[in-house]
C-alpha cells in the first residue's frame, strides 16, 4: 500500500444517523411524558427533533472533518489515536460506524461511513 487509505466521514451518513437518532429521540420523549401522564404528549417530539437537530448542527463542523488514514503498518484517526494494524483484534460494523477493537481492548469508531462494509474489508484485507 503506496499511498495511505484515507476513510472521510460522509455527510449522507452523518444526517441519516442523526435523523435516525432524531426518530428516536422523538417517540423516547413522547413516551416519557405518557408515562409521567402529561396530557400534551405531542410536544415530546418537536422536543426530541429540535434536541436531536441542535446537537447534530453544533457537532457537524467537527464529526465531519475526523479522517482516519491507514498506512502499510498503522491506522491514524483523529486527535491521538494510532493503532497498529497488528494490534487489531476485531472489526465491526455499527450503522454508519466502523468499530476496530484492539489486543489490548481500546475501542476506536470510524464514524460516518457512506459504506461501512467497504472501510471494514479494507481494514480486514490490510490486517490479513
Amino acid at each position: 500500500m503506496a499511498n495511505p487509505v484515507i476513510f472521510a466521514p460522509d455527510k449522507g451518513a452523518y444526517i441519516r444517523t442523526n435523523a435516525w437518532l432524531a426518530a428516536f429521540a422523538m417517540a423516547g420523549a413522547m413516551l416519557v411524558l405518557w408515562l409521567i401522564g402529561n396530557p400534551y404528549i405531542w410536544t415530546g417530539a418537536p422536543a426530541g427533533l429540535v434536541a436531536i437537530g441542535v446537537r447534530a448542527w453544533y457537532l457537524a463542523s467537527e464529526e465531519l472533518v475526523a479522517n482516519w488514514e491507514m498506512s502499510d503498518t498503522t491506522l491514524i484517526g483523529p486527535g491521538p489515536r494510532k493503532v497498529p494494524l497488528n494490534q487489531i483484534e476485531i472489526v465491526k460494523t455499527m450503522g454508519s460506524f466502523v468499530q476496530i477493537v484492539t489486543k489490548g481492548g481500546d475501542k476506536h469508531l470510524i464514524k460516518y461511513q457512506a459504506d461501512p462494509a467497504a472501510t471494514k474489508a479494507a481494514i480486514r484485507r490490510a490486517i490479513g
